[in-house]
């Protein structure tokens, strides 16, 4: 039975409204007005259905008021501890900026900057040349593009050069990087059409002259970051389809995915070809991300010979794909970095977790392990020797040697812990494996030792 005298009795939102001076004064008057109606409601509701039969007190209708306004009021994006191992992890945001790039960021976003005008000459300047000048330096190309990543760099590049025109490209590289981004699809949107040739394991320099018509637009090469085909494989080298393509007037377009400026085989990682050896190795037009193994800011940058980047600029897709001043601004202090090599692996994050050595690792799970036994909690802790991944598409069958402190307990399942460090104030995310939560170190950074304790104690409290 509906208790009507209980629903008479509820307060009113005025009355409410009186009693909430300080919610007001955090949160504005129509916004505490607006939450006060929903938890009226929501009681209304508990009470018609009969899963209440008593009224909250003043102090509880306060506390459910201020808890729904506080989380009204919270970020949906919000930061998180990584202790996945995943360095360039899709997810949690991919690459990390330099926490020394923080003053510029603010400065740049807090303030009116040159974007787009020229100081030099008093007039309207353009935002692209602020990069310019770095990244020439950096790859030796002669022209240089920004737009906001990778999948746009490629789609402009298509767009541009080879509309109405066909594409020639290898069979087995004709990829999806993600979210449905497939290759194919990216030259029809350009305006082109897919020649495929060859097969998924071998294609030969002669299938790509075989396909060459005079309806041929470009000769494209796609790095297959995130896959790897081995065994009984064969494909042309860069040099060789260079060639090729310059013999009979043609761009030859490589989509690198994954930029690279410096060789990270001196960490156990297989060769990966970097922006400027695919440049001098003859490419035309290179394309690559910002913030994957970059280590920037979301972006995609074109780089190779001007007479074909210059018409991209005049592109009226560009207007939709172009970079604001923070990412200008955040790409530039990044590759400021890779001035010289020891400054990069020292301030690029990215770099830094690749380069940490196994050695590295122990010692710093040594260090948590220790925070976390001092702490007294119901819960058991041992280090172990794990697997790191460089993530973000690279490298996918190539791991770095790790340490990990691996949590277990009596009270909750390695599950039910993961979920509740995941659902933290401030979220810690973790690998679950043999009923144990696995922190890995090597994708911790300062200060998330102390939050990981704290979000610890808070859920075993």
């Amino acid at each position: 039975m509906v208790n009507r005298q209980l629903l008479s009795q509820l307060p009113s939102v005025n009355e409410l409204l009186n009693q909430s001076g300080q919610l007001i004064e955090n949160y504005t008057l129509s916004v505490t007005k607006d939450v006060i109606q929903k938890c009226l409601k929501e009681i209304r509701i508990e009470i018609l259905d009969g899963t209440r039969n008593v009224l909250p007190t003043a102090d509880e209708f306060y506390q459910r008021i201020t808890e729904k306004l506080q989380q009204q009021a919270a970020y949906s994006l919000k930061v998180v501890v990584n202790g996945t191992g995943t360095i360039v992890h899709t997810n949690l945001g991919r690459s990390l900026l330099s926490p020394k790039l923080k003053t510029q960021l603010l400065e740049t976003a807090c303030s009116y900057t040159n974007l787009e005008y020229d100081l030099s000459e008093g007039r309207r300047g353009s935002r692209y040349q602020h990069l310019e000048g770095i990244i020439k330096q950096l790859t030796g190309a002669e022209d240089v593009l920004v737009v906001n990543n990778n999948a746009a760099a490629v789609l402009l590049v298509l767009g541009t050069l080879v509309p109405e025109k066909e594409v020639v490209v290898s069979r087995g590289e004709l990829v999806e990087i993600g979210g449905s981004f497939r290759i194919p699809e990216v030259i029809k949107m350009g305006g082109g059409s897919v020649s495929e040739v060859g097969t998924t394991n071998k294609t030969h320099l002669s299938d790509y002259a075989t396909a060459i018509t005079e309806n041929t637009g470009a000769l494209m090469k796609v790095h297959t970051s995130n896959y790897r085909i081995v065994g009984f494989t064969e494909a042309p080298s860069i040099e060789e389809l260079s060639e090729l393509a310059h013999q009979h007037g043609l761009p030859l377009i490589n989509d690198l995915g994954s930029g690279l400026f410096y060789d990270l085989q001196q960490f156990g990682l297989p060769y990966e070809p970097t922006i400027k050896e695919a440049l001098d190795q003859g490419c035309d037009v290179v394309t690559f991300s910002g913030d994957k193994l970059l280590g920037g800011p979301q972006a995609g940058i074109i780089v190779g010979k001007k007479k074909y980047i210059e018409p991209m600029k005049k592109n009226q897709l560009l207007r939709a794909l172009r970079v604001d001043k923070m990412t200008l601004s955040m790409l530039e202090a990044t590759l400021h970095c890779y001035a010289d090599s020891d400054l990069a692996f020292r301030e690029v994050p990215t770099l830094q977790m690749i380069g940490l050595s196994a050695v590295e690792c122990q010692h710093r799970a040594e260090q948590l392990f220790e925070k976390i036994q001092s702490l007294n909690l119901p819960l058991q802790a041992e280090i172990l020797a794990e697997k790191s991944n460089i993530g973000g598409g690279s490298f996918p069958e190539y791991y770095l040697d790790t340490f990990v402190v691996a949590l277990y307990s009596d009270r909750f399942s390695a599950a039910e812990l993961e979920e509740a460090l995941r659902l933290a104030e401030t979220p810690i995310i973790v690998r679950v494996k043999n009923n144990q939560i696995l922190i890995d170190v090597r994708t911790l950074l300062s200060g998330d030792d102390d939050t990981l304790c704290k979000e610890l104690s808070t859920v075993f409290q």
